[in-house]
C-alpha cells in the first residue's frame, strides 16, 4: 500500500548506453524530495476520506440501513451525514486505490534495481495483506479492504504488461458495465414494484448488532463475524470493480510517472477539477439522497450507477487539487505536513480502526449508538491529527511505520533498517 519506494543509493552510476538511455532510465527512477511528498500527502488525503466513512459505520449500526440511529437525529445531525454522503462516501477508496496502482510501478522498478524477482516479492506482500486484513476484519472492522486488494492484486499482477493507453481503456469498460449493470438492476426493480420502504427486521437487526457490539470482546467479534457476508458482498459488488479499475488508472499513471511530472500536467490537472465539480457533484448529491432517504430502492440502485461514473471524477478532482497545491507557497506546506502519515499508511489505516474499536465498542467505551454524527466527524478529524504529528515524529526516528517494516520483512524476506541514521535523518520543518 505505500508508494514511498525510491533508490537506496541515488548516486549509483546508470548503465553506460548512451544518453538517450540514460534518460529512459532516469524517467524509471521514482522522484525525490518535492514530488514523492506529493504522492505521500495524496495516500495521506486519501487516509483522512476512509477514516470519516469508516467511522461513521464504527459509530452506528444503523448507518448504511436507511434509517437513523435513535436519539442521534435533528438537523444538525442530518447535515453532517449528507456532507460525509456527498464529499467522502465512495471517493476515497477510489484515490487509495489508484494509488496502489501507481505504487505497482514502483515496486517493480524498485525489484529491477535491486537485482530481485519481482513475482515472488508481490506476491508475499500480498499474503501479507491479506494476514493484516483478515485479523482486521474480524478483529477491529469487518468494513476491510485489505484482503480485497490483496485478491485484486494476484489480478493486477497478472496484467502487469499491459501499455497505458489499453489499462486506461480496460478501467473505462468496467466502470461503464459495472454501471450498465446496476442501471438494469434498478430498473428490474422498479418493474417488479420495488419500494422505499425499509423491513422492520432491518430496525431490529441495527439494535441487536448495537447490543452486541457494547459487549466483551467475544460477543464483538461475534458481531463482526454475523457482519462479513453482507460486508463481503458489498465489497465484491461495489467496490471491487471500482477499486480495480482505478487499479489499472494508477498503473497507467505510474508507467508515465505522471505523480512525479505534475508540473507538466497543469491543464490536466485543472480539467479535472472542473469535470469533479461540473459532473462529480451532482452526481454526488444524488447518491447522497438516494442511500440517507431511499435506502434499497430502484432509485438508490440508479443512484449506485451514476455513482461508479461519477465518483471517479471527483476524486480524481481532489487529487488534482493536493497535486496543485505543491505549486503555492503555503500548499507546500500542506503537502510537507500530509506525507508522513502517507508514509505510514498501513500503520494508521490499522491504527484508526484500533482506536475507533476501543471508542465505540466492548473493547473500550461502547459508545457506539451514544455520539452523535458531528461528535464522530471531530474524532476523526482529531485523530487524524494526531496520527500526523505521530507519524512527524515516528518518521524522524525510524526508518518505516511499525506495520510497513514488518511488511517489508516479509516482502523482501529481509531485515530492514529499523533506525533513522544520523546522518541522513530529514531536517526539521
Amino acid at each position: 500500500m505505500r508508494a514511498r519506494t525510491h533508490a537506496e543509493d541515488p548516486s549509483h552510476p546508470l548503465p553506460a548506453a548512451g544518453q538517450r538511455q540514460e534518460r529512459h532510465q532516469e524517467q524509471r527512477q521514482p522522484a525525490s524530495g518535492t514530488r514523492l511528498a506529493q504522492v505521500d500527502a495524496l495516500r495521506s488525503f486519501a487516509l483522512l476520506g476512509i477514516l470519516m466513512v469508516n467511522i461513521t459505520y464504527m459509530a452506528s449500526a444503523y448507518h448504511g440501513s436507511g434509517l437513523e440511529d435513535p436519539g442521534l437525529g435533528g438537523p444538525v445531525s442530518e447535515t453532517v451525514r449528507r456532507l460525509v454522503a456527498v464529499f467522502f462516501e465512495a471517493k476515497f477508496f477510489l484515490l487509495f486505490s489508484f494509488l496502489f496502482g501507481y505504487s505497482f510501478t514502483l515496486q517493480m522498478d524498485s525489484a529491477d534495481r535491486c537485482g530481485a524477482r519481482f513475482t515472488p516479492r508481490f506476491l508475499r506482500r500480498l499474503t501479507g495483506l491479506f494476514a493484516f486484513g483478515v485479523v482486521h476484519a474480524v478483529v477491529l472492522f469487518p468494513g476491510d479492504i485489505l484482503t480485497l486488494y490483496a485478491v485484486l492484486g494476484l489480478v493486477l499482477l497478472a496484467l502487469r504488461g499491459l501499455r497505458p493507453r489499453t489499462a486506461v481503456r480496460v478501467a473505462v469498460v468496467l466502470l461503464v458495465v459495472t454501471a450498465v449493470a446496476y442501471a438494469l438492476l434498478a430498473l428490474g426493480v422498479g418493474l417488479t414494484g420495488g419500494d422505499d420502504s425499509i423491513p422492520p427486521s432491518t430496525a431490529a437487526a441495527a439494535a441487536q448488532t448495537t447490543e452486541a457490539l457494547r459487549g466483551g470482546p467475544a460477543s464483538v467479534i461475534g458481531a463482526h463475524l454475523r457482519d462479513l457476508p453482507d460486508m463481503a458482498f458489498v465489497l465484491v459488488f461495489f467496490q471491487a470493480p471500482s477499486a480495480f479499475a482505478a487499479f489499472l488508472l494508477g498503473l497507467a499513471a505510474g508507467r508515465h510517472r505522471a505523480l512525479a511530472d505534475a508540473d507538466r500536467h497543469q491543464r490536466l490537472l485543472r480539467r479535472l477539477q472542473w469535470a469533479g465539480l461540473t459532473v462529480g457533484l451532482p452526481g454526488a448529491l444524488v447518491y447522497a439522497d438516494a442511500s440517507l432517504n431511499h435506502a434499497g430502492s430502484a432509485y438508490h440502485l440508479f443512484a449506485v450507477s451514476v455513482d461508479v461514473i461519477t465518483a471517479p471524477l471527483l476524486a480524481a478532482a481532489y487529487a488534482a487539487t493536493v497535486l496543485r497545491l505543491v505549486h503555492d507557497r503555503h500548499g507546500r506546506g500542506v503537502v510537507a505536513a500530509l506525507a508522513p502519515a502517507g508514509r505510514m499508511s498501513l500503520t494508521n489505516y490499522l491504527g484508526q480502526s484500533l482506536v475507533c474499536a476501543l471508542l465505540f465498542t466492548g473493547f473500550g467505551a461502547a459508545l457506539i449508538g451514544r455520539v452523535a454524527p458531528l461528535g464522530v466527524a471531530a474524532i476523526a478529524l482529531a485523530l487524524f491529527a494526531a496520527q500526523t504529528v505521530a507519524s512527524h515524529w515516528w518518521l524522524r526516528r525510524h526508518a518505516y511505520g511499525p506495520l510497513e517494516w514488518l511488511l517489508r520483512a516479509w516482502t523482501t524476506l529481509s531485515v530492514p533498517p529499523w533506525r533513522v541514521r544520523d546522518e541522513i535523518r530529514p531536517p526539521r520543518p
